[in-house]
């Protein structure tokens, strides 16, 4: 035989050899191979099914529970779920019902409703954190935003607001500018979790969003006497967060019912309301108090020769707000004095002091001078807030580098002066004071100046006078804007003995 006679038998033999096979292989296909459907969880398998609609109906029909307890219609598999369809010559099919009692051991049935995702975007103190909520219907999450603003802004100031129906300002009053969530929130429809927390109430999920847990209501009964203000005080609270707290008193004047419950709940929002408000305000300027000596007057003279009147400048503002808070810095626009201020003045008669020989006591001036530049817009008082005190007051407006005056002659004992100029609300630099002076007085009085920059005047063991720029105006340490934080005490600040004051005892 030839060499091309054996590569033509060859070939003859290879393609029968393949028609026999593929003919069998296709005998085989017609007559032992079938559509089955393998069912996964979480990447596992569960088993083989021959009808993946017969699996799907019963998860659907046997759930009437979680039907009933959310209104809905139909209920679906976990999420994870995941059934392949392909042919197999597999014989061992696993009855539906036995897939479905796997699944319903697990019991993560999901529903059609909405998942809504809060991005808190990252700062120097934490990372970017995500909170995850889950809702029957969008309006629910609508509806509770609603609740939320509300809470934090006038419901009449907002529906103009959103409306563009805000009155100009004749004379004094707000407009706002802008109003945002700080957060970023995305809302998806998703099958939801029935395991999961799902919120159908608005009122329920508002709570949530305002104090940072469910059934958080810490109440309180109100007794005879109580006040909107004296019960704020007792539970750590001031006015504004009560109001938050219980949206249906519109004031702290608003008048409380005997036995009535209130919350005294401190608010822990999940999510950051921002307002820009363009505010028209008439602030009053305190008037300092003046000695002159009349030495024609014997030693225990004293009289007021002068009445004080307290000065008011109408003060057109930039001001933000943060969850209904006013932040620490004020952007004044422009002021027009309506009335100035006018001095007290006490005349006094003459004065022996041993150093002075003369008798006649010659030293004349104000005894407590205001420690900032005129017209300025107080932003916090001395009271409770953020569920601390706040030992000081906050005095803004007169811009970031203006002077900060010593308010008595003194000594000159802490200075810190290493922050940076701009700080962050939480930052703890400089005990949270960012750059700051502590000066003595006599009588065991101190001052504290904070928050200033880093172009401090002074020094320790300077003798100052009142007066004397100590430093400058600055938003260093845990701060939300340019403004100083004025303290007074009696005793050296942080110390156990010592007391704080309100600086308005002292003007």
């Amino acid at each position: 035989m030839t060499t091309k006679d054996k590569i033509i038998t060859i070939s003859i033999t290879i393609i029968v050899i393949l028609a026999l096979i593929f003919t069998g292989f296709h005998n085989r296909l017609n007559d032992t191979s079938r559509m089955v459907y393998q069912v996964y969880l979480d990447g596992q398998k569960l088993g083989l099914i021959s009808n993946d609609q017969e699996l799907l109906n019963m998860i659907d029909e046997e759930q009437s529970d979680i039907k009933n307890t959310y209104g809905v219609v139909n209920v679906y598999p976990p999420n994870g779920f995941e059934i392949e369809k392909y042919k197999t010559y597999n014989e061992n099919i696993t009855p539906a019902a036995e897939i479905y009692n796997k699944i319903k051991d697990n019991g993560n049935f999901t529903i059609k409703g909405y998942t809504i995702t809060i991005t808190k975007e990252a700062t120097e103190e934490k990372e970017e954190e995500k909170i995850y909520l889950s809702v029957l219907d969008q309006q629910v999450f609508k509806d509770a935003l609603e609740k939320v603003i509300t809470a934090f802004v006038n419901k009449e100031d907002y529906l103009n607001y959103i409306n563009n129906n805000q009155k100009e300002i004749a004379t004094v009053g707000q407009i706002i500018e802008h109003m945002y969530f700080e957060e970023n929130i995305t809302i998806k429809e998703a099958n939801i979790n029935v395991n999961d927390k799902i919120y159908t109430d608005s009122t329920e999920l508002s709570q949530y969003l305002l104090f940072g847990k469910e059934n958080a209501q810490n109440n309180y009964t109100v007794q005879k006497g109580d006040t909107i203000k004296t019960i704020a005080e007792a539970n750590k609270l001031n006015t504004q967060e009560f109001l938050i707290a219980n949206p249906r008193f519109k004031s702290e004047d608003s008048l409380l019912a005997i036995g009535e419950e209130v919350s005294v709940e401190l608010i822990n929002p999940i999510l950051t309301l921002i307002e820009e408000v363009h505010v028209v305000e008439d602030t009053e300027q305190v008037f300092e108090k003046q000695e002159e000596v009349d030495n024609s007057k014997p030693s225990d003279y004293s009289e007021i020769t002068q009445a004080g009147v307290t000065g008011i400048v109408r003060t057109t503002q930039e001001v933000k707000l943060t969850n209904g808070e006013r932040n620490q810095g004020a952007v004044v626009i422009s002021t027009v004095t309506l009335r100035e201020a006018v001095n007290q003045i006490t005349t006094v008669g003459k004065k022996k002091p041993a150093y002075n020989p003369s008798g006649i006591y010659y030293e004349t001036g104000k005894d407590w001078g205001w420690p900032t530049n005129r017209p300025y817009v107080i932003t916090s008082g001395f009271e409770y807030r953020w569920g601390s005190f706040h030992n000081a007051i906050d005095i803004s407006g007169t811009g970031f580098g203006s002077p900060i005056y010593a308010a008595k002659a003194g000594t000159v004992i802490e200075v810190n002066s290493t922050c940076p100029n701009n700080g962050y609300y939480g930052s703890r630099c400089g005990q949270s004071y960012g750059n700051y002076v502590i000066v003595q007085h006599s009588n065991n009085f101190y001052t504290m100046y904070g928050h200033l920059t880093q172009d401090v005047k002074v020094n320790i063991g300077d003798n100052v006078s009142r007066g004397q720029v100590i430093g400058l105006m600055g938003n260093s340490g845990s701060s939300t804007g340019t403004h100083l934080h004025f303290g007074v005490s009696v005793g050296r600040p942080h110390y156990p003995e010592s007391r704080w004051l309100s600086p308005w005892s002292l003007y």
